[in-house]
């Protein structure tokens, strides 16, 4: 990962949220960097594809789901972060129950080397929809959504 000098995006607006899927791309993924950008189009927020740098300004925003194999990558990708911006981590919640121990753990510790760990609830709707666009349409969704912006945004950074 590497930050390069890109700031704004093509209608001039300022990227708030580089979006990192950790290890894979499916709903979930799509539907929180949908979350953080929040109606903007993608000038607010956007995903990132593997190997692209995280544009200068924007804060990067680690995706992963919350079992030990998303922790472990986790962990994996912060042992080569280099000198960028420490990341956020935005969990998201792969069943209705608590994460595995072991996955907990080890977010736990790699705490210090994060901006701050954000948990996205389990979404069952997430698995009858078509994309992220039909996803924020139904409250739970929407209500995760302004969890996480609040939890981001209101944490003084």
């Amino acid at each position: 990962m590497i930050s390069h000098s890109q700031t704004a995006t093509r209608d001039g607006t300022e990227l708030k949220y580089a979006c990192i899927p950790v290890h894979c791309f499916g709903i979930a993924v799509a539907t929180v960097a949908a979350m953080l950008d929040d109606d903007s189009g993608g000038a607010r927020a956007r995903l990132l594809t593997p190997g692209e740098s995280v544009p200068y300004g924007a804060e990067p925003v680690l995706l992963a789901e919350t079992t030990v194999y998303g922790a472990t990558h986790v962990e994996d990708l912060l042992k080569r972060w280099g000198p960028l911006p420490r990341p956020w981590l935005v969990l998201v919640s792969d069943a209705p129950v608590r994460p595995a121990a072991d996955a907990r753990y080890l977010v736990r510790a790699l705490e210090g080397r994060l901006a701050g760990v954000v948990r996205v609830p389990y979404l069952p709707v997430l698995r009858a929809v078509k994309g992220p666009e039909e996803a924020l349409e139904l409250k739970d969704v929407r209500s995760a959504a302004e969890r996480l912006r609040r939890t981001m945004e209101g944490s003084g950074r």
